[in-house]
């Protein structure tokens, strides 16, 4: 039963004459956060991974619609007076309880989130993204992943059951593998062939090293979560070859040459901020203070599309440069795109 179905009807007409000019749904964002008038979700425990990487167990709130393995979730915490928003890979099955994520700690959200005690109130978007396996799941697969590239994969991992699968994963030392305990365990239960390529003994992994490792990898089907450089040469192995391409997760657009930046005016939010020729005008903006709109990763999904007002941006994967005039703004995905030149966005 909802909390609104609890208050009746004639408490909220109550309420409400109470609470002018505000709402009740105003006072359940105090009382009950999870049931406000924005999705949240709260901190039930933060579990150690790795010596920089945690996994954070979330209880999401009301009008949360789930997810199926290998999205992400975009989380906004409030950090000295700044909302920021960051994306993080879901790892927990999506017919458990709780949602986790695993972060590594690197940044001002994850940091915070570190840090975060029970009960802890987060700001939380649906999950999304398109990195995840096909009904019915192929025969054989291969996971290629490095560092923190592990957690989409762990995600699909613990919610499908794959007949014959290979991972090969690149970290520093065994140590410092994320869910390296479950993998192995997953390796010696034979529920998968586990791969460890640690650089610290070892030059760093690349495509060229897969044919070795893995004979059969063109029968396989493939996904890939890991740096840009390891995803490039990869992608350029599949094409060579002329292999079925992998699934591909990208934490970062890829940048194809650094530009010139310039000066971002936000209009409506009255804020302007230095930005540079190889920075997103999305973290551009959050870093700056602005509410920047996001319910994408790096071009996966348009929730970061906003008006271009004036001047010109640069896409980062390609380098194509669009232009707006003052008299015709033109809709830009900030997430994919960096200031060439002075511009100005309507936010």
């Amino acid at each position: 039963m909802s909390v609104r179905s609890v208050i009746g009807q004639a408490g909220v007409r109550l309420a409400q004459a109470v609470a002018t000019p505000l709402v009740p749904e105003d006072y359940l964002d105090v009382f009950a956060p999870l049931h406000g008038s924005s999705l949240r979700a709260r901190v039930v425990a933060v579990l150690p991974e790795t010596g920089d990487a945690v996994t954070v167990v979330l209880h999401p709130g009301h009008g949360w619609a789930g997810h199926t393995p290998g999205q992400f979730v975009r989380l906004g915490v409030d950090v000295e007076g700044v909302r920021h928003w960051r994306s993080y890979s879901i790892t927990s099955r999506p017919d458990e309880r709780h949602l986790t994520i695993t972060v590594r700690v690197q940044g001002t959200v994850s940091h915070y989130l570190a840090q975060s005690t029970r009960g802890t109130i987060v700001e939380l978007q649906q999950a999304m993204g398109e990195f995840g396996i096909q009904s019915p799941a192929p025969a054989k697969a291969l996971f290629v992943t490095a560092g923190s590239g592990i957690t989409p994969v762990m995600g699909l991992l613990r919610a499908v059951r794959l007949a014959d699968a290979v991972i090969v994963h690149s970290a520093r030392t065994a140590q410092t593998v994320i869910f390296g305990g479950e993998l192995r365990a997953m390796a010696a239960a034979g529920d998968l062939t586990l791969i460890e390529h640690h650089t610290a003994h070892a030059p760093r992994l690349v495509a060229a090293d897969l044919p070795r490792l893995v004979p059969d990898i063109s029968q396989r089907c493939a996904w890939v979560s890991g740096p840009n450089s390891l995803i490039d040469g990869i992608e350029q192995l599949y094409t060579d070859q002329g292999w079925a391409p992998p699934t591909i997760e990208r934490f970062r657009a890829r940048v194809a040459d650094v530009g010139q930046g310039g000066s971002v005016e936000f209009a409506r939010s009255g804020i302007s901020a230095d930005a540079p020729g190889d920075s997103a005008l999305l973290d551009v903006g959050e870093a700056a203070g602005v509410l920047m709109p996001s319910g994408c990763r790096m071009g996966i999904c348009f929730g970061c599309v906003l008006p271009l007002a004036e001047g010109s941006v640069r896409d980062l994967r390609d380098g194509t440069v669009t232009t707006a005039g003052h008299d015709e703004p033109v809709l830009i995905q900030t997430c994919i795109n960096a200031a060439a030149g002075p511009c100005s966005l309507n936010i």
